[in-house]
């Protein structure tokens, strides 16, 4: 119910209470205005007279809570604006040691099945993207806060230790390995071969007038014609030897040349030496140093962009990691009962830490409230039940009125 609606109702339920004790005291007048002795006379009387009594009582009791009856500070009343302070202080120490116990917790957390409930959600489609979003703002928080100067000198002196400390010779060694054992080097020799054959066909004239402006003068063309053919065709034909056979010498020769070149990286003193001379010249370049001082720059915009990006990469990869951790807390038991135990140590390490400050922060907060407002606000809440109070006071008090006039006819 909005505040309106809880006002609309007290005040419906202050005028029916009221009702009741106009009603009876009209009664009461009624009966005191017809009484010719008749015995039911004096029973009605005696229920309006005891009803308004009642009535009254409660009105009292019921208003006193709230404000002064009548407005007139008799003592005692307006106990709420008068007494706020203190009923603060006692509901946050209600709510201390009543609620905000480990025992209480540990109880409520061990039924609820925290893991698994959390698994069961995560699961759903539209949960784990929203799971997964919250990831990202996470990370975009993170990155906010950080410092760009420090992390980038951290993540280049990181990089550039690592290079430093990783010897560059024997790595390329064990790639040309690699890259030997998977037949790579060859399909380099044929993509090197095809490149060869149309630089040649490209250059066919080009070349044809260098060897005339070499041949002697006293050659003839025709002559200059027939040799350049020969040599052409030829560098062809070998190209095209070469290209069409596996197992052809130049191939094979290539192979022991790159296995033993290999080797020769991995434990050849000096080419280690050149190897590490070349890293050390690489890694001082300007430019590779400008590229490692924009390292952390590119990160974080492209850590930014893609978890903002429900369709990238990183957040598909958010998305099926959050689906996949969900599905593990629905099955599995061992994850179930490390989950739940961490999180009640975890909830009853705070409780019991820091509950003082739930009090505290009960008390300073209606200690913070006026007087009025706090006696309006409860009155919201719970005046309309307590006009109950009234009306059962009205009724009550009538029935024990008829009761009393009965016992006195009784003893008289």
């Amino acid at each position: 119910m909005t505040e309106a609606e809880r006002l609309a109702a007290l005040r419906r339920m202050k005028m029916f209470a009221t009702s009741l004790l106009l009603a009876a005291a009209t009664l009461f007048i009624v009966m005191t205005l017809v009484d010719d002795g008749q015995n039911w006379v004096g029973y009605v009387k005696s229920f309006a007279e005891a009803s308004m009594v009642g009535a009254l009582a409660d009105w009292f009791a019921v208003t006193a809570l709230f404000r002064h009856p009548l407005g007139i500070p008799i003592p005692h009343t307006a106990i709420i604006p008068n007494r706020k302070d203190q009923i603060g202080r006692s509901l946050g120490e209600f709510v201390e040691s009543e609620f905000l116990t480990a025992a209480v917790i540990s109880e409520r957390l061990g039924g609820f099945g925290v893991s698994k409930r959390l698994g069961a959600w995560l699961i759903e489609d539209v949960n784990a993207d929203k799971a997964a979003a919250a990831i990202g703002d996470a990370l975009r928080a993170a990155l906010e806060v950080l410092d760009d100067n420090e992390v980038q000198g951290a993540l280049e002196q990181v990089v550039v230790k690592r290079v430093r400390s990783t010897p560059i010779a024997p790595l390329i060694g064990r790639a040309v390995d690699i890259g030997v054992e998977g037949g790579h080097h060859q399909r380099l020799l044929d993509s090197v071969l095809v490149g060869l054959g149309n630089f040649l066909d490209d250059n066919k004239t080009v070349l044809r007038e260098k060897l005339s402006r070499e041949s002697p003068w006293w050659v003839p063309e025709p002559i200059d014609d027939r040799i350049f053919s020969k040599i052409y065709d030829g560098v062809n034909s070998f190209i095209g030897e070469i290209a069409a056979n596996p197992e052809h010498d130049v191939r094979l020769a290539m192979d022991t040349r790159v296995v033993d070149f290999a080797k020769r990286l991995q434990a050849d003193p000096e080419l280690l030496a050149k190897g590490e001379e070349l890293k050390d010249e690489v890694l001082d370049h300007p430019d590779v140093r400008a590229w490692l001082g924009s390292l952390w720059g590119e990160l974080k915009t492209t850590l930014n962009s893609a978890s903002n990006d429900p369709t990238s990469e990183l957040r598909k990869r958010m998305n099926a990691g959050v689906k996949t951790f969900g599905d593990k807390l629905c099955t599995d038991a061992v994850l179930q009962a490390k989950i739940d135990h961490w999180v009640e140590r975890a909830v009853s390490y705070v409780v019991d830490n820091y509950r003082h400050e739930v009090a505290d922060l009960i008390a300073s907060t209606v200690s913070r409230w006026d007087g009025e407002s706090t006696s309006r606000k409860i009155e919201l809440q719970v005046g309309r039940d307590l006009q109950f109070i009234r009306i059962n006071g009205t009724l009550v008090g009538g029935i024990a009125g008829v009761l009393i006039h009965a016992l006195a006819q009784l003893i008289s």
